[in-house]
């Protein structure tokens, strides 16, 4: 078991309050002068079903979950079902026990409520030998009967909490400041009576463990984010006024923040019928003249892909989110998955005119939504952002001054009145909108409706300069040519520009990792413990899915003997996407897929990587697949 961080997995069921208290005591461990990541494993349900919250707190800092966990604090599930064994879902009262024991490092300590969960029930899990096998810590409390005496049921959390922070020799001063800003009079009183009480009693217990909490400091005021909130906050720093959108987990938590947000900054919020009308939506109020934005999950994404086509056909500016989730169709919708990858670079009709950033942690999340609103409105193009539960819900640490920049409102490349008594017109005085003889970089100019002078037609159609419906072939080409060219000069600024991709180890290592989007911070700490046990290991996490970042991937793979693509999801979607644009580098190329609905931790990475170093013979004990380079 590690002794220099803590990680700590509050378990309960869906409406037990486990989010919630687990941010509150993420929050503490961060003011406590700790770095913190959070990892959320919850049901598709309202109420009920094995939920989970873990925070990985330390010193240092942490970039991912960990391995395993060494704290469990079992509430039990209040919202069971059918709390019987033999129910078609099992035990659910107990699961939050039961279903959390794999994962617990050897000496850690589990911490669960005897006050919920039936004796009985428990003694058939073999807890006690169990316990011994592996050095746990056994620590049965009555939360619930702690929490009732001085208040209500719901106070159980706080009681654990509370036993948590004695049994880890954690000060109560940051907590108990959470709750003052949270709460008042009789509830706050209730409790933090139950938070002395429970951390109190600690002493009464005979402990054995050597678990505590660690020690840390920071140089800067920290804010506790996760990626919805960085992209919610990146979009408003942008300029963005408007969004539009219907409910679909995970996107749902950028939809809120900014629907919360708006009506305080003279923003619109809709949540409108469908999500064919919430694109669409958001491309009328783009063309009106609003930085717009729109998004769902996979599913809901599909329903966008024919206001995707207009918007490409229109040149009309756009941000989309796309969250991904597992599928198809409805799949595992609250577990992360990276399978959305293809669906995002080319559903609508015809060769696709946008831009694609996966982003790879809440930093990254953060600027490159604002670098999609920039591009989207200087290039008149649809820019997609993609990321996924995992990014979407977990939490860490980031210094506030990171976020102290210069809001962008500009609307990009559009021309003022004046300009535009300048541009092209036809013979009916329309204004030459999509004209190819007068742009610059493939980007013709832009009105607004209302704008004396900026007159034109805007159609899903080909269309000539003015917008009028057009078949003509050479207008096709001319079009779908300048359109197309986009592309080439967004890529020359990106390159040109800071850039997305992220790298880590050696410049000289012999083996490369390649990944994308929430695997980064996994896939990054697995380079670090290669390279500390004597491996010569470098990595690269991609963003630039479109136009792909073919320079810095053809950089990192030549450089390397041999190079591993880490993703969530079966078909290897962004080896596909390496090998299609950069083919003559397939053979070197191998994957490590994940798709059983959890994130990769930095071990399995670090054994996978040993394993295909050693020619590939012995399978990795983890639910993930080596899929061998072409030609092996």
């Amino acid at each position: 078991m590690t002794t220099d961080e803590l990680i700590w997995r509050i378990a309960g069921g869906s409406g037990d309050g486990i989010d919630s208290t687990s941010q509150n005591f993420a929050k503490a461990l961060m003011r406590s002068g700790l770095d913190v990541f959070t990892h959320r494993h919850y049901p598709s349900r309202i109420r009920g079903g094995h939920t989970y919250v873990e925070i990985r707190a330390a010193g240092h800092d942490v970039q991912s979950r960990g391995d395993g966990y060494n704290f469990l604090l079992a509430l039990g599930d209040s919202f069971a079902r059918n709390p019987q064994d033999e129910a078609y879902y099992g035990n659910e009262e107990l699961k939050p026990l039961s279903e959390n024991l794999d994962d617990l490092n050897e000496g850690g300590i589990i911490v669960y409520d005897e006050g919920l969960l039936d004796e009985d029930d428990v003694a058939e899990l073999d807890l006690e030998a169990r316990a011994e096998e592996n050095g746990w810590h056994v620590y049965p409390v009555d939360l619930r009967d702690l929490a009732k005496e001085h208040g209500r049921e719901v106070m159980r959390n706080t009681a654990g909490v509370g036993v948590t922070a004695g049994l880890i020799g954690m000060d109560l001063a940051h907590i108990e400041d959470l709750m003052e800003d949270a709460m008042s009079g009789d509830v706050l009183e209730a409790n933090l009576q139950i938070l002395q009480e429970a951390y109190e009693m600690v002493d009464e217990f005979d402990t054995s463990h050597d678990l505590t909490v660690p020690e840390g400091s920071h140089e800067t005021e920290q804010a506790l984010l996760s990626g919805s909130n960085a992209i919610a906050y990146g979009a408003i720093d942008a300029g963005c006024r408007f969004i539009s959108g219907y409910p679909m987990t995970p996107w749902t938590d950028v939809f809120t923040i900014l629907s919360q947000n708006f009506p305080d900054m003279g923003g619109v919020a809709e949540q409108v019928e469908d999500e064919i009308a919430a694109a669409a939506l958001a491309v009328g109020a783009s063309h009106a003249g609003a930085k717009a934005m729109s998004g769902s999950s996979g599913g809901g994404f599909a329903l966008m892909s024919e206001p995707l086509g207009l918007a490409e056909m229109t040149e009309t500016p756009i941000v989309l989110l796309e969250a991904m989730r597992a599928g198809p169709s409805t799949g595992m919708p609250t577990k992360p998955e990276q399978g959305d990858l293809e669906h995002v670079l080319y559903t609508s009709q015809g060769d696709s005119s946008r831009v694609v950033f996966a982003p790879g942690n809440v930093e990254e999340a953060y600027e490159q939504t604002r670098t999609a609103f920039e591009i989207a409105y200087d290039y008149q193009i649809p820019t997609i952002i993609v990321y996924d539960q995992k990014l979407s819900g977990e939490n860490t640490n980031v210094d506030v001054e990171f976020f102290d920049r210069e809001p962008a409102p500009d609307l990009g490349s559009t021309l003022t009145e004046d300009e535009l008594k300048e541009a092209a017109h036809d013979a009916s005085g329309k204004f030459e909108r999509f004209g190819y003889d007068d742009n610059e970089r493939g980007v013709s100019q832009r009105s607004i409706p209302g704008q004396q002078g900026g007159r034109y037609l805007a159609t899903g159609n080909e269309h000539s300069p003015v917008g009028h419906i057009s078949e003509d072939p050479d207008n096709r080409v001319l079009q779908m040519e300048r359109r197309l060219e986009k592309l080439e000069y967004i890529r020359e600024d990106l390159d040109d520009g800071e850039t997305n991709q992220t790298s880590v180890g050696p410049d000289e290592a012999d083996y490369g990792l390649i990944t994308w989007g929430s695997s980064q911070g996994a896939v990054f700490e697995a380079v670090s413990r290669l390279n500390d046990e004597g491996h010569s290991v470098k990595a690269i996490g991609v963003s630039d899915m479109m136009p792909l970042a073919e320079n810095e991937l053809v950089e990192f793979i030549e450089s390397v003997d041999e190079a591993m693509v880490v993703e969530m999801n079966a078909t290897a979607q962004f080896r596909g996407l390496i090998q299609k644009e950069l083919g003559r580098y397939g053979e070197k190329l191998t994957s490590l897929l994940k798709y059983n609905g959890n994130p990769f931790e930095p071990a399995e990475i670090v054994e996978s990587y040993e394993i295909r170093l050693d020619g590939g013979a012995a399978e990795p004990s983890a639910q993930v697949r080596i899929e061998p380079a072409a030609g092996d």
